[in-house]
């Protein structure tokens, strides 16, 4: 698992005068990551998952978020298909029948059906089930004063007075991170409602670019900053094609960054190539270095799967693992079952850039 060409560019170019000047520097960063990389290749090759994963059969499997100490369940439950379900009950039961059944880690974001997905969660969330769960939401605003606003909807929409976990949403540019780090940015508005206790962990998302996830973390770095969780795609045609698993996720491991894995099925496109089932996709994941899986449920019987998934889960062997990777090579090489990647069918915010200030 080799460090990029293209990371080592955005290390070196990323940031103007806010950039380490020296060789020295840059030298001492280096080795440091190098070192960082190392450390997570060994670890994924002796599957950390089985240090991680609960151990009793049958019970959902709990997993720490990175250097944060928070416990977190294996499976987390996606919010947009919630807010794609007809019925407002029924996805008060799938959040509801989740959370009963040991999922504690709730995902949603404040674009998601026009605040639908976050309201019927604040239902689903009253009668005691608030305090079950770590709370995740995010936004899109990428100055300070439309976040900060951004921020505050989310509050009143989920019913709550503290998020646990608050993401910046789809840095699929590069040029997201010099504006959301940039003077005015997003970044001031999310350590403010930190200090003010309306939310406890800072993290960020992203589906297009691994290369884009590298220059958001470096340029945090840069300021001194570390998030706490980053969330991408991560299935088995990634691995193959502009790969977080590749490129992020051991640099996310060397710094103790929550690792966030969305769209194990590529939002049902992997099972089109009909390369792997519905299983194979989840348990991939789950045998990465992931604090949480997050699995979007519409229904009753798409949660029934995923907690089969997370209640089964036993790290995958390296002949199971290269397996899964040689069926999937060949459809994953040019990123067709991707889509998020390689059109702009799945970027919110390329559609609405509004929402981003």
């Amino acid at each position: 698992m080799g460090l990029g060409f293209s990371w080592v560019k955005i290390y070196f170019l990323v940031g103007g005068t806010s950039m380490r000047s020296t060789k020295q520097n840059r030298r001492e960063f280096l080795e440091k990551v190098t070192l960082g990389i190392a450390g997570a290749s060994a670890a994924i090759s002796g599957n950390v998952v089985a240090a991680t994963a609960a151990v009793a059969s049958g019970e959902m499997p709990y997993r720490t978020l990175g250097r944060s100490g928070e416990k977190v369940s294996l499976l987390g439950l996606g919010g947009f298909h919630l807010g794609l379900q007809r019925d407002e009950q029924e996805s008060i039961r799938i959040i509801r029948t989740a959370i009963d059944n040991g999922v504690n880690f709730m995902d949603n974001c404040w674009d998601y059906n026009g605040g639908v997905s976050e309201i019927r969660m604040g239902k689903a969330l009253q009668e005691g089930y608030r305090k079950r769960v770590f709370l995740m939401t995010k936004i899109d605003g990428q100055v300070k004063d439309v976040a900060a606003q951004q921020i505050d909807e989310s509050l009143r929409r989920l019913q709550v007075d503290t998020i646990d976990l608050l993401q910046f949403h789809e840095v699929i540019r590069p040029g997201d991170p010099d504006r959301i780090f940039g003077p005015g940015g997003s970044i001031e508005a999310a350590l403010a409602a930190k200090k003010a206790g309306k939310i406890r962990y800072i993290g960020f998302t992203g589906h297009k670019d691994p290369d884009v996830h590298l220059k958001m973390l470096y340029t945090g770095f840069q300021q001194g900053f570390t998030f706490d969780a980053v969330q991408m795609p991560l299935n088995v045609m990634d691995a193959h094609f502009r790969s977080f698993e590749k490129k992020v996720v051991p640099v996310l491991v060397e710094h103790g960054i929550g690792v966030l894995g969305m769209k194990a099925m590529g939002d049902g496109f992997v099972l089109r190539s009909r390369t792997a089932t519905p299983m194979e996709c989840l348990h991939y994941v789950m045998n990465l270095p992931t604090s949480v899986v997050i699995n979007g449920c519409d229904s009753l019987e798409r949660l029934q799967q995923g907690l089969e998934a997370a209640r089964t889960f036993k790290p995958l062997g390296e002949p199971e693992v290269a397996a899964l990777l040689e069926k999937t090579a060949l459809a994953a090489a040019q990123g067709e079952f991707e889509p998020f990647k390689t059109t702009h069918n799945f970027d919110g915010t390329i559609h609405n850039p509004s929402w981003l200030g």
